[in-house]
């Protein structure tokens, strides 16, 4: 079982409010050497937010097609919500009541991976790193 999942931020509390407002909830604040840190939970996962304290800026991880590394963290919507763009819609009018900023990678299209059908989206979150959000739709027909 996974832990957690690490982000580096340029703004610990511009990405907690970000997260807050995917469905996120701040379990636990620390201190990472010089640095604020926190465990956020929500989605069926767990992530920390360290905060870095001369912050470069992210790479491109979303377009750029020669990017090697950790690309994306995915959150299983299947049993959260019976539509992927109807949850978008109601995370959009989240961050338009609390004036923040989203910006949407991919729209929620289909896509076929293996033998199941899916609902796929991608967000960036508060540093632009992106985030794949996924639905099962059902099951390819033989």
């Amino acid at each position: 079982m996974l832990h957690h999942a690490s982000i580096r931020t340029q703004d610990i509390h511009r990405a907690i409010a970000f997260y807050e407002a995917l469905g996120f909830t701040v379990h636990e604040r620390f201190t990472a050497g010089i640095t604020l840190a926190c465990w956020m939970e929500g989605l069926g996962g767990r992530i920390e937010l360290m905060q870095v304290p001369e912050p470069r800026p992210a790479a491109d991880a979303f377009s750029d097609e020669h990017y090697t590394g950790y690309y994306h963290l995915s959150f299983d919507l299947t049993e959260a919500t019976a539509s992927l763009p109807a949850w978008l819609g109601e995370v959009r009018q989240r961050f338009a009541a609390a004036a923040g900023e989203l910006t949407v990678l991919l729209e929620p299209q289909q896509q076929i991976i293996g033998d199941r059908v899916y609902e796929v989206a991608f967000l960036a979150d508060a540093d632009g790193l992106p985030l794949e959000f996924i639905r099962v739709l059902g099951y390819v027909q033989p």
